[in-house]
């Protein structure tokens, strides 16, 4: 199969966004004393990276190198909230992220034409992304006593804003290569939620 121009810019989209988040967490990773919040984030920073490398090998294997891209959507994020000022709101604009990124892969699966290359692929990366939410959402549970359920709900309905302003930004300047996206954003269910399936 060759991939239209679009296709393989998008899926080179979501290789350069996984490598971005790779590097992000490998400096975190480095910041963090020695505990199982370090483990989760060291092996967060794992995980990305090898996103990265299902993104490479799947472009690969439909005939075409991944095209380089200057930014990523995590680089709209600085734009829009700043940097995290705390290791609490590392952790909440990761969580708002995480939620973000599989939306964005529920949306592709529903695309009736998602090739089974790229099928798989998401696939095999949605599994890493709920442990993401769900240690993530843990770690945030964990820092109330610090810093306030208040101060966490604030920070995470701030991120929460800032991450629709960009997404519909993402949309409005990328629209006519992700079109199967045009249709109405579905709400994230956390699948590690009481009663969730």
């Amino acid at each position: 199969m060759t991939l239209s121009e679009n296709d393989l810019w998008l899926l080179s989209y979501y290789r350069s966004s996984e490598i971005n988040g790779a590097l992000f967490f490998g400096r975190v990773a480095r910041t963090l004393r020695g505990g199982p919040l370090q483990a989760n984030v060291t092996h967060h920073f794992a995980d990305e990276a090898n996103h990265a490398k299902y993104w490479t090998r799947c472009i690969e294997d439909l005939g075409h190198p991944a095209t380089k891209l200057s930014g990523s959507y995590q680089d709209q994020y600085l734009e829009a909230v700043g940097l995290p000022a705390n290791l609490m709101e590392v952790m909440a604009v990761t969580q708002v992220f995480e939620k973000r990124v599989i939306a964005q892969y529920r949306r592709h699966l529903r695309a009736g034409d998602t090739h089974p290359r790229v099928r798989q692929t998401i696939e095999t990366i949605m599994e890493d992304e709920r442990w993401h939410v769900k240690y993530v959402r843990d770690a945030l549970e964990e820092m109330a006593g610090r810093y306030g359920q208040e101060y966490i709900d604030s920070t995470l309905a701030r991120f929460t804003a800032a991450d629709e302003e960009v997404y519909a930004k993402t949309l409005a300047e990328y629209g006519e290569r992700i079109t199967f996206l045009s249709g109405p954003d579905q709400p994230f269910e956390d699948p590690f939620a009481e009663g969730a399936p």
